[in-house]
């Protein structure tokens, strides 16, 4: 079973009530919900707040809600409460190799088949999964807010940095891009319910205290992070204006 969970909180510092905001006739929360269910690989669709008019709104739309607590600190450990209490109300089964599939609500235009790609791989034995795509410029390969992975072999990831790593010795940084296979990383998370339990109880790592990547507490305590790679370039909302560039790009 593959559960897609929303988390969704009021109190966003640069764009507070964003999940409520207005795009296009609908709002946000509903966007992604809607995208969501066309998904074939989700069982079922929550969403996960801790507050009662983001919670109402869902509730319209005829869409579960889980009530969590105010002071999560990821969206990881929300999705964690928010299927435990499913489990817990009897609402899912549960199962050890359930899936959570956390589905980011400032996304309002992600695709569909994006959420399936990443659910194909979920065959019980990967840990942990998430995205990646191809670093295409110098901007954004130098851009810290844009966080890069380093992949091994098996398409495990090594180590996610803000820094533009591997170091290309001798070659001008604003040329890496060109001369080596560089991959960020695309926020869609995918965890093996036993695994998701885990890594919530984990204390903050030193690495990810330095990079402020919560990725690197998994990878210091052994999980390991299967990486997809995907071609889904989904904008996402972190201020007002990006709801009118969303709507000006005609998406």
């Amino acid at each position: 079973m593959i559960i897609g969970i929303i988390p969704a909180r009021y109190g966003s510092t640069r764009f507070p009530g964003k999940p409520l905001a207005d795009i296009g006739g609908k709002s946000m929360i509903q966007r992604v919900i809607e995208q969501a269910n066309k998904a074939t690989s989700l069982s079922k669709v929550v969403v996960a707040t801790d507050d009662d008019r983001i919670a109402e709104a869902v509730r319209q739309l005829g869409v579960d809600v889980v009530m969590t607590r105010s002071d999560h600190p990821t969206g990881t450990d929300r999705c964690w409460e928010a299927y435990d209490r499913l489990v817990a109300d009897g609402l899912i089964s549960g199962s050890s190799s359930d899936y959570v599939l956390n589905i980011q609500g400032d996304e309002p235009f992600i695709d569909p088949a994006q959420i399936d790609e990443l659910a194909t791989i979920l065959d019980g034995t990967v840990e942990l999964a998430t995205q990646m795509a191809t670093v295409d410029s110098a901007q954004m390969l130098h851009d810290p807010k844009e966080a890069k992975i380093v992949v091994n072999d098996e398409n495990e990831a090594l180590y996610f940095s803000r820094s533009a790593i591997p170091y290309l010795w001798g070659v001008e940084p604003d040329q890496w891009h060109e001369r080596h296979a560089y991959h960020r990383h695309v926020g869609l998370y995918a965890y093996r319910a036993d695994i998701l339990e885990k890594i919530t109880q984990l204390p903050p790592s030193p690495l990810e205290r330095i990079e402020s990547l919560e990725q690197l507490r998994w990878i210091e305590a052994g999980y390991r992070i299967k990486l997809v790679t995907t071609n889904y370039q989904t904008p996402s909302v972190d201020s007002p204006a990006d709801i009118e560039k969303i709507l000006q790009s005609g998406l």
